[in-house]
């Protein structure tokens, strides 16, 4: 996925979105809560799907990192129902695209194809870059994490409504 574009969806009038990091309790959960939040108030949560995981499983069936959920909570979002789950190789064959929040992600699932790519290849900002991981360190680094989240989450519902709207 070298461009900002998202790729056409498998199936028109449908999308499936993976977002991928590590443990699945930080970013990647972050950018589902916040991006699904998005999708619903642009009226298109009901033809997208979005789902999370990490590229490590230490962390399945667990709830979002405490620090994470008080961030979203904080900002409105409900980070209740998030359980991490590992990220299943099978994945760029089964989503329209696959989003990673670091260049260790991107290389743990397979690296970069025209349906894999990082999550900030759309920031607005700053594309191409990380999603930096917050966990060893304090509660800004999740606020930080929030607002590059929230901003390329942004940039992906807009690249998805058009690619809905787009019939070819």
């Amino acid at each position: 996925m070298a461009s900002s574009r998202l790729p056409a969806p498998r199936t028109p009038g449908r999308y499936r979105v993976a977002l991928v990091c590590l443990g699945n309790i930080c970013r990647s959960p972050m950018a589902h809560v916040v991006l699904e939040s998005r999708l619903a108030d642009a009226g298109l949560d009901d033809r997208v799907e979005v789902v999370s995981a990490g590229t490590g499983g230490w962390h399945v069936g667990d709830p979002m990192d405490r620090r994470a959920a008080a961030t979203l909570s904080a900002a409105g979002y409900d980070p209740s129902r998030h359980r991490a789950q590992q990220y299943d190789r099978a994945w760029p064959e089964a989503y329209d695209v696959v989003l990673v929040m670091d260049a260790t992600n991107l290389d743990d699932v397979g690296g970069r194809t025209d349906r894999v790519g990082l999550f900030r290849d759309l920031d607005p900002v700053d594309p191409g870059s990380e999603v930096p991981d917050p966990y060893y360190g304090g509660d800004d680094g999740f606020e930080e994490v929030l607002a590059m989240v929230e901003r390329t989450s942004d940039a992906v519902t807009a690249e998805l409504a058009a690619a809905l709207e787009d019939p070819a």
